[in-house]
């Protein structure tokens, strides 16, 4: 039977790459009975890892869905990736999740992918929990989590949980809602005991410290607190729920998943403490016919609205849907609209653990599942009953960051190599595939190095299409800086009827941004009115290259003010050869200039490593517009030549020993420096003889 929405809970694991949300998601899930085993990352054997590509990389490469059925609750797991390329499946994952669970590594505390995910978690005003995970490797210290953990996400991060002993000698913990000790036998059965002597008095200090944050968080309780000086069993209990549900407190937990220590403590907290779906805000979707924002609670007495936010794209098998139920029921045959497409079936549900899947009789509002064999649905559709046409909101994907010329080794294979990306594409929207005819070029855009190489893999595993990558041509573009007039005259006389028209046009430079401005200024009739759009197109044309680099001409203004007809032999395309001739021989005359695009960057990095950041982003002509403080870390804002950040991505990480992250948006257009102009100049040049050769 379907579990009720009061019975369901939906955590994603989110957080640095390394700090083994996988180990802790098979732990939970060998706890839960779903395994009979413990696998490994290291092996290739863990339930969420289970793709060719991650076995051989031993990491998560895409968001993978678990659950489990605890203390009469049914828990949707959801293992997000680590690495910052695949942060569309992180984003996708938090979307229909309804807590984060934010995973720690005892042995190197808060790192940069920690912060970035911890945003991703408060922009979307989830509640969140913190889980410091292996806890029983040499050297690790929670005293030391802790202490970093508050300073870069504030007083709102509550231990409820210590350790009972430290690094290789943790063996359980202290429940501080309970104050009971608590050890866990080799398949996470836990033992509760008195707690040792030696953690008596912390562990009081550290519940007087808890109480007192859960009272700060709840007005009525605060007051009780104060008058009584303490607080009910009950009390604690519900005030703790209530304050991760505002997102008032960020309760910690402990765990060395590879030992299966605290992962079934992990999985009481999420059925006691985290909310249900019934529990959370309702979603703002969108009327599909109006901009009108309707909200959506979850209830299953409601007409469906559900929302895909995976696509899972198998060899022989098809395409796998992973939905979340934000209202209403779904039932094999129910009829719904893909609002985004057209009509569809419900055909078999199933319930899945990694690449496990089990048929199942349907689901309630709130649960997460998986469909097959739908007609043509994809990641970021929304599935409606016929009466409830809404557009279930999609995550903000960030821009990519690295964009590489892709191209087919085999002359034949253009068509293959397109729709394999395009197929890539549906079950990874955050890569873009743009046809640059300008450049003669196809740029593959992407968030990292290692996403890009993973499209490389499948599309020779999956399409049999072997690619090449290489550097991209930058978009440059052409300008003026002066003010020109000049005549551009085309006559003709080739026997019969000829070919004449005369023109004389004014170049001048419009602000950064421009575009292009054409103007008529011609008084008297001396070019009859019909012609004047000739002149334009004339321009037009010729402002396609510039002389420069052959880059496109913009920020220009061209007025036409003054010519001469012939009442025989003017024609349009006369005027067109005109001006065009005209702006040629003016555009050289009017100090023309090349234009670079200029992006801005968000480097985030730890402390350490600020200097050579720096340094670097100086020596690729960047500027740095200002620097922010968070906690260890330093997010650098800087502008910096598109030039200079090709595979910046792979050497941040060189320059930071894979603690760097950056982000970038496309900012302006500025005038290239005389030596780079120069030597574009002189390469277009170049380029220009080969093909006149």
């Amino acid at each position: 039977m379907a579990m009720t929405t009061d019975k369901l809970r939906n955590i994603g694991l989110v957080g640095q790459r390394g700090s083994g949300k996988t180990t802790l998601a098979e732990a939970m899930a060998f706890s839960a009975g779903v395994t009979n085993r413990l696998g490994r990352t290291e092996d290739g054997t863990t339930v969420s890892d289970y793709t060719e590509e991650e076995k051989a990389r031993q990491t998560s490469l895409n968001l993978s869905l678990l659950h489990c059925s605890w203390k009469n609750n049914k828990v949707n797991i959801l293992d997000l990736p680590g690495h910052m390329d695949f942060i569309g499946d992180v984003m996708s994952g938090l979307a229909v999740a309804d807590a984060a669970g934010v995973v720690i590594n005892a042995s190197s505390g808060v790192e940069v992918g920690t912060l970035q995910y911890f945003h991703h978690v408060e922009k979307d005003n989830k509640p969140a929990i913190f889980v410091i995970n292996r806890l029983d490797k040499e050297n690790t210290d929670f005293a030391i989590n802790l202490s970093s953990m508050q300073e870069a996400f504030g007083s709102k991060v509550i231990p409820v949980q210590l350790p009972i002993g430290k690094a290789e000698n943790f063996s359980g913990i202290v429940d501080l809602i309970k104050m009971k000790a608590i050890t866990f036998d080799e398949k996470g059965k836990q033992t509760e005991g008195d707690i040792p002597s030696d953690i008596s008095a912390e562990a009081e200090s550290a519940r007087e410290k808890m109480v007192e944050s859960i009272a700060e968080s709840n007005d009525d309780l605060l007051e009780k607190f104060f008058d009584q000086g303490s607080l009910s069993d009950d009390e604690i209990g519900s005030g703790l729920k209530k304050g991760i549900a505002s997102g008032s407190i960020y309760p910690v937990l402990l765990s060395a998943a590879t030992s299966n220590l605290g992962a079934s403590a992990i999985l009481d907290f999420v059925v006691e403490y985290l909310p249900s779906p019934a529990e959370v805000a309702s979603v703002k979707a969108k009327s599909d016919s109006s901009d009108e924002e309707v909200e959506i609670s979850c209830s299953s007495g409601d007409s469906a609205a559900v929302y895909v936010f995976k696509t899972i794209s198998e060899q022989h098998v098809g395409d796998l849907s992973l939905v979340k139920v934000f209202a209403g029921k779904l039932s094999s045959g129910l009829d719904v609209v893909n609002v985004q497409k057209g009509s569809e079936r419900i055909g078999q549900i199933y319930e899945i653990n990694g690449k496990e899947r089990k048929e199942a009789d349907g689901a309630n509002a709130g649960d997460i599942v998986a469909l097959v064999k739908l007609k043509d649905t994809h990641t970021g559709n929304s599935l409606c009953a016929k009466d409830r046409r809404v557009i279930l909101p999609e995550p903000d994907y960030p821009e990519p960051v690295m964009d590489m010329t892709i191209r087919p080794k085999s002359k034949g294979d253009d068509e293959k190599m397109g729709l394999g990306l395009n197929k890539i594409n549906e079950t990874d929207p955050t890569f873009r595939v743009v046809q640059d005819p300008a450049l003669k070029q196809t740029l593959l855009f992407g968030q990292g190095d290692a996403q890009i190489d993973l499209i490389v893999e499948k599309l020779k595993s999956r399409f049999s299409v072997e690619v090449e990558l290489d550097r991209p041509r930058i978009p440059y573009r052409e300008t003026v800086k002066g003010k020109c007039e000049i005549q551009g005259k085309y006559k003709k006389q080739s026997g019969g009827r000829g070919q004449y028209g005369d023109c004389w046009l004014r170049i001048e430079p419009l602000e950064r941004g421009g575009g292009f401005e054409f103007a008529d200024q011609v008084k008297g009739g001396v070019i009859p009115g019909k012609f004047i759009p000739s002149v334009e197109k004339g321009v037009v044309e010729a402002m396609h290259e510039g002389v420069l680099c052959g880059a496109p001409v913009v920020d220009t203004k061209v007025v036409v003010y003054f010519g001469s007809y012939h009442a025989v032999d003017s024609s349009d395309m006369a005027f067109k050869v005109a001006a065009s001739m005209g702006f040629k021989d003016g555009y050289v005359k009017a100090k023309p200039v090349i234009l670079e695009p200029i992006y801005e960057i968000a480097v985030m990095v730890p402390d350490d490593y600020t200097g050579d950041v720096m340094g670097d982003i100086s020596s690729r002509r960047g500027k740095i517009i200002g620097m922010d403080p968070l906690g260890k870390m330093q997010r650098v804002r800087a502008s910096v030549p598109q030039s200079e950040l090709y595979k910046y991505s792979v050497d941040l990480r060189s320059i930071t020993q894979g603690q760097g992250v950056y982000s970038r948006t496309f900012s302006r257009y500025e005038e290239t420096p005389h030596e780079i102009s120069l030597k574009l100049q002189e390469e277009y040049k170049a380029s220009k003889q080969t093909e006149s050769q």
